[in-house]
């Protein structure tokens, strides 16, 4: 998991001035300060591995693959298992179409590679 020093979404913050950051400056500030610095550190509320959990339910059933990809990594440093991936894009694909669940998968596959299904991860 992540270090409890660490916000939770502190790759992603990282990545957000990289990317986005020459282009649109402020929605990268908004991005790392108020998404990854307040929102994710709130785990009173909400843990981060419930978050990630959550965020990747919304990723998938909106069908954004490339961010669904980054939060299926960072959802492994929070311990979502391979199993638990699976399992939630396999409840998601009756309510948001079986397609998109065939173009998750792989990035499961990806993020997870051959890790035993039952083992929790990112420790």
């Amino acid at each position: 998991m992540s270090n409890r020093n660490e916000a939770p979404g502190r790759n992603s913050r990282c990545r957000a001035k990289k990317d986005g950051g020459k282009l649109a400056p402020k929605f990268a500030e908004l991005n790392d300060d108020v998404l990854f610095g307040e929102v994710w550190s709130r785990e009173a509320e909400l843990s981060a591995r419930d978050r990630s959990m959550v965020t990747i339910a919304a990723l998938f059933s909106a069908g954004l693959y490339p961010q669904l990809k980054s939060h299926l990594a960072l959802g492994k440093e929070h311990g979502i298992t391979k199993e638990e991936a699976v399992e939630i894009v396999t409840q998601l694909a009756f309510y948001c179409g079986w397609p998109k669940a065939w173009s998750a998968f792989p990035l499961i596959e990806e993020v997870y590679g051959e890790e035993p299904d039952n083992e929790k991860t990112g420790a």
